[in-house]
């Protein structure tokens, strides 16, 4: 099995200097985190929509014309939280979705002079070096890094213009920490919420939320099973829900509209793998874990070889790629994984590349993303817009945000979760690699989807008009 090179950084350093400063500045989820309607058309377009009327339609984006796009005509529309005071709580700090989305609304706010702290949970107990890392990028960008108990926290939290708690899990913090405070802070908090599964519905977690300013949550879907399974299972009402879809970086998007950049990338990243510039590169990016569906995806794609053999099919050869692995922790799921790739004899067609933060290289890289969230799925899905931008075509799950995302039949095309998902995927497998018109048509559209809806301009004037709506709230209530 083909491992990917160590001299990445030194390879790229004698090609292009200006791509390593380049490649330096992305931050980009491992997809975390990130999909229920089998179909996506265009009245799902919609940037907001209603569930009982209470989810809230934040003003308007204004429309950009293909020649303004990229061009920064106007301030920041954040520009009003100059000088505010923002608390940031998130439950973890780690190379998932919802830490780095938080991150990443961290330094937006500093570049408009907002003045931010950040809080962490839960830490481990000894030195860990993703968490001293991304400790150390946010203080070189001016936020401000704390203990998450203590008076600094508790003072912090009062006099807070703003309060963030990221994810379900963090509302653990606001009793343990800021205790008889609790009723005082309530009123300015906004809380982000990125979850999907059934575990994260405890009173325990989420006991507040009625009485919060708001809470934001990234796709409508998932907005949808909130407002149902808090009401159902834990007989509490959201507060007021906030929909917005997630955009791609400015740095993200350099790297994916830059011919040459990308050119540099493919090739090397396609020498490490042992991978031919004419194979057709199938792609799961997100953390290895049997709720990213990377078993059921090599089944596909062994099925899809299979598919290939019987019907005598003319196509270049076909390699799968997960990206995401981590053999340091060797987990049961990760070497169930390569015994199915030893069992079937395919080591030479699929390769594991170790997690990391910086995707582009292999979206470069690749031909086609395959994002096989299972249950319910992504609550959004940072890697598929990612993808798009790269104007690649995705094969997803129709499960959670994915259907926001991805237009089937027309940016890529959608298949059930579950077992009942294989034989469809690997149909789809099929039909990208055998017809590369409709590969590059379907990149092509998705491409133009991501520059319409999910850039971060887009995230950004979605955020502000939430933004300003829950400091108004805030102020009302003191």
């Amino acid at each position: 099995m083909a491992k990917p090179s160590t001299g990445f950084s030194t390879f790229l350093f004698h090609k292009k200097r200006w791509l390593l400063l380049l490649l330096a500045m992305l931050s980009v989820s491992t997809a975390v985190a990130f999909i229920i309607r089998a179909a996506y058309d265009s009245s799902c377009d919609r940037q907001h929509f209603d569930v009982g009327n209470r989810i809230q339609k934040p003003e308007k984006v204004k429309e950009t014309t293909s020649s303004q796009i990229g061009v920064v005509t106007s301030p920041s529309p954040l520009s009003f939280m100059k000088s505010k005071l923002v608390l940031l709580v998130s439950h973890e700090l780690s190379l998932s979705g919802g830490p780095l989305l938080l991150m990443e609304l961290a330094f937006l706010l500093r570049g408009v002079g907002a003045e931010v702290c950040w809080i962490t949970n839960q830490k481990p107990s000894g030195t860990d070096e993703v968490v001293y890392n991304l400790e150390n990028k946010m203080l070189d960008r001016g936020v401000q890094v704390f203990s998450a108990k203590g008076q600094e926290a508790i003072n912090t939290a009062l006099k807070a213009d703003l309060v963030i708690l990221n994810t379900a899990v963090a509302g653990k913090w606001l009793d343990a920490v800021l205790a008889k405070n609790v009723p005082r802070v309530l009123p300015k908090v906004l809380w982000w919420i990125h979850e999907m599964r059934g575990h994260y519905f405890k009173l325990d977690y989420v006991k507040h939320l009625p009485y919060v300013a708001g809470s934001m949550i990234d796709s409508h879907v998932t907005a949808e099973y909130w407002e149902n399974r808090t009401q159902e299972r834990l007989k509490i009402k959201m507060p007021k829900t906030y929909v917005v879809h997630l955009g791609n970086s400015k740095e993200l998007m350099d790297v994916a509209e830059d011919n040459v950049a990308k050119r540099v990338l493919r090739e090397h990243v396609r020498e490490s793998l042992g991978v031919r510039n004419d194979d057709i590169l199938f792609a799961a990016i997100n953390s290895v874990s049997r709720g990213k569906g990377q078993d059921l995806f090599l089944r596909s794609f062994y099925e899809s070889l299979q598919l290939i053999k019987e019907k005598k099919l003319q196509v270049p050869s076909i390699h799968a790629v997960i990206v995401g692995s981590d053999m340091s922790v060797q987990t049961k799921f990760e070497t169930e994984l390569r015994d199915f790739v030893a069992q079937k004899k395919i080591q030479h067609r699929v390769h594991f590349v170790n997690k990391t933060l910086t995707v582009a290289p292999y979206l470069a890289a690749i031909d086609v993303l395959v994002q096989n969230s299972q249950g319910r799925g992504e609550c959004f899905g940072r890697i598929t817009i990612e993808a798009m931008a790269f104007q690649l075509p995705v094969l997803g799950t129709s499960a959670g945000g994915t259907a926001e995302i991805v237009v089937n039949g027309s940016t890529g095309f959608l298949h059930p979760a579950g077992k009942e998902g294989v034989s469809p995927l690997a149909t789809n497998i099929v039909k990208l690699a055998t017809h590369v018109e409709k590969r590059l048509t379907m990149g092509k559209r998705g491409y133009e989807r991501v520059k319409q809806m999910f850039l971060e301009r887009h995230m950004a004037d979605r955020i502000a008009s939430i933004l300003k709506d829950v400091l108004h709230t805030a102020n009302a209530r003191q």
